[in-house]
């Protein structure tokens, strides 16, 4: 499953953890302005905000997992099996296929404002991007440089919610996502205090025992619960070396470790990478379950005026630095 959060130092991170058993040959790629973006059912958008993110490019499309745009927009997509239900076409609607939602928003939208006008006509509906690559079932976190939303089609219906605590992972719904908070109202950063019973000499035994009752397992609803704690208790610097390595530090407190989740066969869920945007300087950073060193890319080092798709392979091989 999958883990998106949203950062805010003296500027503005969103970023994404990617767990699967398998992994298709996603790039960090940059969409320019001058791209001819194609549309199933609406019209083709020529000229449009650049675009930076991880994406599978079939057919010289970016099918993007996540990604901003040069005007510090964000955008990932989750997975949301059972609960996801497209529609079929509505001819007063914007018809769009859930592979091109990311596209969509990114080229169109500078802020969630914007994006809630241009939801306000969008019907999402099933549609296969090829034979091979089936529709998927997701939702979505979309995040500007102040706030953030959840978007989820179900089957009564688009839901939009404000995100106010910058994360999203998988099922349950948002809503019973920020439900399940209220289970947790008494961890604490602080060292516990005896409240089970005064008749118990019960006592601290040990350092860091701060965030007793916090979830460990790797299931979506424990993953919300202890990447939201992590989130809203954490503390940094305002340089980019102490806000990204803190980014991924937090997606670090919810990663999956291969072996730790059984898919069947010799299949195990691993987090395939991590990412961390830099939403006002337009830098994609990323590492791999092979490498934990952070790698970036800037989209600002391209022509972003061109019209044709630049890609970088992802560097997998770990990269250690020998001191002697």
């Amino acid at each position: 499953m999958c883990t998106a959060i949203t950062y805010n130092t003296k500027d503005h991170y969103f970023g994404r953890n990617l767990d699967l058993e398998y992994s298709y040959k996603e790039t960090v790629t940059i969409t320019p302005r001058n791209y001819h973006f194609k549309f199933r059912k609406v019209n083709d958008i020529n000229k449009h905000y650049a675009i930076i993110g991880m994406a599978y490019v079939e057919d010289n499309y970016p099918l993007y997992y996540d990604a901003i745009n040069e005007k510090g927009l964000g955008m990932a997509g989750l997975n949301f099996p059972s609960n996801a239900d497209y529609k079929n076409e509505l001819s007063d609607k914007d018809n769009i296929a859930p592979f091109e939602f990311i596209p969509w928003v990114l080229s169109q939208c500078s802020n969630i404002l914007e994006v809630k006008d241009l939801l306000s006509r969008i019907n999402l509906v099933n549609l296969n991007f090829s034979d091979k690559l089936p529709v998927s079932p997701l939702h979505w976190i979309i995040a500007d440089k102040n706030e953030a939303i959840t978007i989820e089609c179900v089957k009564d219906g688009l839901k939009i919610y404000d995100n106010k605590v910058g994360v999203l992972t998988n099922n349950p719904t948002f809503d019973i996502h920020m439900f399940n908070l209220n289970n947790y109202m008494s961890l604490s950063i602080e060292q516990p205090n005896n409240n089970f019973s005064k008749k118990l000499d019960l006592q601290t035994y040990s350092r860091g025992m701060g965030a007793l009752g916090l979830p460990g397992d790797l299931s979506s609803a424990s993953r919300f619960v202890k990447a939201t704690f992590t989130k809203m208790n954490s503390l940094s610097g305002n340089s980019e070396s102490e806000s990204i390595s803190q980014f991924f530090h937090i997606l670090g407190s919810v990663d999956q470790q291969r072996g730790c989740v059984h898919m069947g066969d010799d299949k195990y869920e691993i987090t395939i990478y991590g990412s961390c945007c830099n939403m006002d300087k337009g830098i994609y950073y990323y590492k791999t379950y092979e490498n934990s060193q952070i790698t970036g890319v800037n989209m600002y080092n391209e022509d972003l005026d061109s019209s044709n798709l630049i890609s970088y392979d992802l560097i997998k091989g770990q990269q250690i630095l020998m001191q002697n």
